[in-house]
């Protein structure tokens, strides 16, 4: 049975695109919010009818805890740009809007991590990937990870002195840190899938990243308010705002989510030593 709450879900998309056109006050500026909380109600919907549970029916708590590490992962990524400088909220005219509304951002910012949760879910439920039969099984040693580890505190340190070039880094550092923290942990970690050969779920969470980024700035290129992208050295062939090869970040922003979300969580559970 398809949930009413994604029903409704559907109706708030598709007025939000009709006032795309129309622009009516204050829903257009609170275009992101809406469409996006829209979006995960209806793919969460999907994903009950698919399996008989899902985050919103079964884990509300959960939700509700994704939905703030959300927002907390959010600002600080904004605060890395507010040195780096690669994009900026405002519209067409110049004035500025969701940057300095903490309440409405921050509404805005608690979307992206449930977003890109119940996309994977989602594409689990549809057994995307499901003819894949690579299981290689790497083993995860200590100098691995104390490698990843320093190559994340480089990558932060090279953001901040090089911003120019080595901005990218701002989607893999937190990974590069916490996911082998994760896994000496024994919390759920990219490296413990690669050590049992699960690229499967590494697929899918990637892929799960890329479709939120797709409809990230496919929603945002119709908005009045919305972001603009100031990148060095690949700003050319946009699709929508976003460069194209800006697209390449979505995935590995997906996997940096993840281990963010795992590391928040393993703060509350008694640490486990690996043996």
């Amino acid at each position: 049975m398809f949930r009413k709450y994604g029903l409704i879900g559907i109706l708030i998309i598709l007025i939000v695109e009709l006032n795309f056109l129309f622009k009516f006050q204050p829903f257009s500026n609170l275009y992101f919010p809406l469409i996006w909380i829209a979006y995960i109600l209806v793919i969460d919907a999907l994903v009950y009818k698919i399996k008989n549970r899902s985050l919103l029916m079964n884990d509300k708590k959960g939700f509700l805890f994704l939905a703030l590490l959300s927002t907390l992962f959010w600002w600080v990524f904004e605060f890395i740009n507010h040195y780096v400088g690669n994009w900026n909220y405002g519209n067409p005219e110049g004035a500025t809007g969701l940057g300095l509304n903490i309440w409405k951002a921050s509404l805005a910012f608690a979307t992206v991590l449930p977003a890109i949760v119940e996309t994977m879910h989602l594409l689990e439920s549809l057994q995307t990937f499901k003819h894949i039969y690579y299981h290689q099984k790497y083993t995860i040693t200590r100098s691995i990870i104390y490698l990843s580890i320093t190559t994340g505190i480089i990558s932060f340190a090279l953001v901040f002195l090089l911003p120019s070039i080595a901005f990218p880094l701002i989607w893999l550092g937190f990974f590069l840190i916490l996911d082998p923290i994760n896994y000496l942990h024994g919390v759920p970690s990219i490296l413990k899938h690669v050590e049992q050969g699960k690229w499967k779920f590494i697929l899918l969470l990637g892929l799960a990243g890329l479709i939120c980024g797709f409809f990230w700035e496919f929603w945002n290129y119709w908005a009045t308010i919305k972001w603009y992208y100031h990148v060095p050295y690949v700003g050319f062939l946009k699709l929508f705002e976003m460069p194209l090869l800006g697209y390449l970040g979505y995935p590995p922003f997906a996997l940096e989510l993840y281990a963010m979300w795992h590391f928040m969580k393993s703060l509350h559970l008694p640490r486990k030593k690996k043996p």
